[in-house]
C-alpha cells in the first residue's frame, strides 16, 4: 500500500438551502483551485438568524489533499 502524504486547508461556505448544500458549495468552489482533494472534516455548524427564521447556514471545513 501506497503511503499518502496530505495538505489541509479550512474553508468556510455558506447556503440558504442547508448544511450540507454549504459543505457542497465550499467543495465545489475548492476543487476550481486545490488539486487532488480527497476528504473533508466537518468543523463547526453556524446559522443566521434574521426575523425569527434561520435566514442562511455557514459551515466551516478542513478538506484534505494529496501531495
Amino acid at each position: 500500500m501506497d503511503e499518502h502524504i496530505y495538505t489541509s486547508t479550512e474553508l468556510t461556505g455558506s447556503s440558504k438551502k442547508s448544511i450540507e448544500d454549504a459543505i457542497q458549495n465550499a467543495i465545489a468552489r475548492a476543487s476550481k483551485t486545490v488539486p487532488n482533494m480527497r476528504w473533508f472534516e466537518l468543523l463547526e455548524s453556524r446559522g443566521y438568524i434574521e426575523e425569527g427564521m434561520v435566514s442562511y447556514w455557514q459551515v466551516t471545513i478542513k478538506i484534505g489533499s494529496t501531495l
